[in-house]
């Protein structure tokens, strides 16, 4: 063997080393084994670039913008809060509709988010039904990547090695190829964790506090329909119904309440409504711009435009000036421009009209003005902890636009009409074109980091093809596996897949794995769809740790686990899934 390719394969080694040492991050780890490549000149600056010509990272990255316009227009919202009214009952109930949506979901778009989103649900969910968040976020993880492994844009691993499959000859891989075989695997997964995964679940009582998060927090708000809003005509009840999780508080009409008589009234010009709601929806009556709040109107001011202002979070401080005034007493406008849109309590008790409200110490106010006149409000002590609130406004009226282009691209690459690159490429710019995702959410949807990652393993995959270390490799499993036959050999490729996505990124894992598994077929004689396959299923099959996959990362520190807690309930789902792979991939995809 050459001196070059002892070299990567050296190189290779220390990679994985690297990767389980977590000294430095995987993308870095990645890049650097590019550039001793380069330095040690195995690879030339092309050969290098050319990796940047693969389809799969831009795939990826589009993808994740389309995963950011379902968030940012409520789709999740809306389904994760149907989901939410559903699931009350037993927990047995709960955990089968958690993880069916979560695997549904999951086929088409990033399951990254979609965890995010569903875990401030589940939670709640356990506590409806005394249990612990912990009995219910790692079947919520599992579930999400049973379902990445449904559809080509399921998981990126899967895009990836569609790539890989065609730049070495292969068919590229269909959208709903591996669906029927990954629906056994979701299958046989689905009946673990109802049965015996579930009885394996760590029991961490003391995790409910995290419920106590800020997306929680309920703000108090009034405001005031003008002439020409589209709400006037419209039942009141239906103002606040329209919103997720709102409360409609109280209407005055003419300075009267008409409180007890707004279930039958509808709006009029002039009206104002006290609602206690989200920061989100807040700001997302704001943006739409058919309502205007009373509190940034002050007599002889100019109301500050959204475009001109920020939208910030402010506490009332112990020794505020502020405690014990009303809102409408406070004059911040006058003298700082800054306006109070909202105000949050946590007892939840602050009923009363919104101007008459009486500050203390702890509350939330949500303000509007200028960051200069905000830094002034801050600087003079009265107010503590201002921060830019993390919500944003949620653009419900682009759902329809954003659901069918998602949808569009999925039903155009199952049939062919363009290479699913081209398709993701149009259905982010569509997304962004309509507004459903501002430039700034949909680059920072992108994540950089798996992209770099990607690149800096196609290079040392490269590295591996040009000096002859692939086909070393290769030789050498044949000399091992030569007795244990076709199906014998699709075992240990799942295994050795599966073990590596364990402690490696699964797009790493796939890389390194995917051309070898190839020519290992090729040189066998055997149809290397089913490898292909193999390492695609096995790939996302991280169960056993929490390092191996990003939402299992998240979970791990949300539901208060023990690196333990993967380890148990997740290597006997690994072993089932290596014999399910040996018996139901042969099944569709013959050897």
């Amino acid at each position: 063997m050459a001196l070059e390719a002892i070299f990567v394969l050296a190189l290779v080694l220390a990679v994985f080393i690297a990767f389980v040492w977590e000294k430095y991050p995987p993308e870095v780890v990645a890049l650097t084994s590019c550039a001793a490549l380069l330095v040690a000149g195995v690879l030339n600056t092309e050969e290098f670039l050319s990796v940047f010509s693969n389809s799969a990272p831009v795939t990826i990255a589009m993808m994740l913008i389309l995963s950011a316009a379902l968030e940012r227009t409520g789709v999740l919202q809306i389904i994760s809060n149907t989901l939410k009214r559903r699931a009350k009952g037993s927990y047995l109930r709960s955990l089968f509709i958690i993880m069916l949506f979560s695997m549904m979901t999951s086929a088409f778009m990033n399951n990254t988010p979609i965890v995010l989103m569903l875990t401030p649900v589940v939670i709640s969910l356990a506590a409806s039904v005394n249990m612990a968040p912990s009995k219910l976020l790692i079947p919520l993880s599992f579930a999400s990547i049973f379902g990445g492994t449904l559809t080509l844009v399921g998981t990126s691993s899967n895009i990836l090695m569609s790539s890989i499959a065609s730049d070495a000859g292969q068919q590229p891989i269909g959208m709903f190829e591996m669906t029927l075989p990954g629906l056994c695997f979701v299958a046989v997964g689905f009946v673990y964790m109802l049965t015996v995964g579930r009885w394996l679940l760590p029991d961490r009582l003391s995790l409910i506090e995290v419920m106590k998060q800020k997306s929680q927090r309920k703000f108090i708000a009034e405001v005031f329909i003008p002439t020409g809003s589209t709400h006037i005509g419209k039942p009141a009840t239906e103002f606040a119904a329209a919103m997720d999780g709102a409360h409609l508080i109280d209407m005055v009409r003419h300075n009267i309440s008409v409180r007890r008589g707004m279930n039958q009234l509808t709006i009029k010009a002039g009206d104002r409504l006290i609602l206690k709601t989200a920061a989100s929806e807040l700001l997302s009556l704001k943006e739409d711009g058919e309502v205007e709040f009373t509190a940034s109107l002050p007599q002889g001011v100019e109301p500050v435009t959204a475009s001109e202002s920020l939208v910030m979070e402010a506490s009332i401080s112990m020794k505020s000036r502020l405690a014990g005034r009303r809102v409408m007493e406070l004059g911040l406008a006058r003298k700082y421009g800054v306006y109070v849109i909202a105000l949050h309590r946590e007892d939840e008790k602050a009923n009363e009209n919104f101007d008459k409200i009486k500050l203390k110490f702890g509350d939330t106010l949500l303000l509007e003005g200028s960051a200069e006149g905000i830094k002034r409000l801050m600087d003079d002590g009265d107010v503590i902890n201002l921060t830019e609130p993390q919500d944003r406004p949620i653009r419900r009226a682009k759902a329809p636009i954003a659901f069918l282009t998602i949808l569009t691209v999925m039903t155009l690459a199952a049939t062919e009409v363009l290479p699913i690159a081209g398709l993701a490429i149009i259905g982010a710019s569509v997304v962004l074109l309509t507004r459903c995702v501002d430039p700034d959410e949909a680059f920072d949807a992108i994540d950089w980091r798996i992209l770099f990652l990607i690149f800096g393993m196609l290079g040392l995959s490269l590295g591996l093809e040009k000096t002859g270390a692939a086909q070393w490799l290769v030789n050498a499993i044949l000399v091992l596996t030569e007795e244990v036959g076709a199906k014998g050999i699709l075992f240990g490729v799942y295994l050795l897949t599966a073990l590596l996505t364990q402690m490696v990124s699964n797009n790493a894992v796939t890389v390194l794995i995917g051309p070898i598994v190839i020519a290992l077929a090729q040189q066998l004689g055997l149809d290397p769809r089913p490898f292909i396959m193999a390492v695609m299923f096995a790939a996302s099959a991280s169960f056993a740790t929490p390092i191996g996959y990003q939402t299992n990362t998240f979970i791990y520190v949300a539901g208060g686990y023990k690196f333990n807690d993967f380890l148990k309930v997740g290597m006997p789902l690994n072993l089932i899934f290596a014999f399910v792979a040996t018996v139901v991939i042969p099944l569709f995809f013959p050897l």
